[in-house]
């Protein structure tokens, strides 16, 4: 944990809910899908500075099994650790959130 993220990251599972701060918080985040085997591919998009962008294809199982794609927006601290994270995550069938209303297109206009 402390070779990926500076003691003060700031860990965001998707662009509106709160940040994770820290390595216990997001270690603890973490653990909540313990035991769970995961695989990814991820591939950097795009670097400007300290930023990056980076793809992710992902799949969960077994036991349970999941396919997701994923975004990573990246910010990183002088010495090369993660000191911002933000996901983008989107799962086949669901709500474009991990848990929300439907897509903002599938509202009904108001009037």
């Amino acid at each position: 944990m402390e070779r990926l993220f500076t003691e003060t990251a700031c860990y965001r599972p998707s662009p509106y809910e709160a940040s994770k701060v820290g390595h216990d918080a997001i270690k603890a985040f973490w653990l909540d899908n313990a035991g769970q085997t995961f695989t990814v591919s991820a591939w950097p998009v795009a670097v400007e500075g300290n930023h990056a962008a980076v793809p992710v294809d992902g799949a969960y199982g077994p036991p349970a099994e999941q396919e997701y794609r994923d975004v990573w927006l990246l910010r990183f601290a002088a010495d090369g650790r993660v000191e911002d994270f933000e996901e983008w995550a989107y799962w086949p069938g669901k709500h474009y959130s991990a848990e929300g209303p439907a897509p903002l297109g599938r509202l009904k206009a108001a009037g």
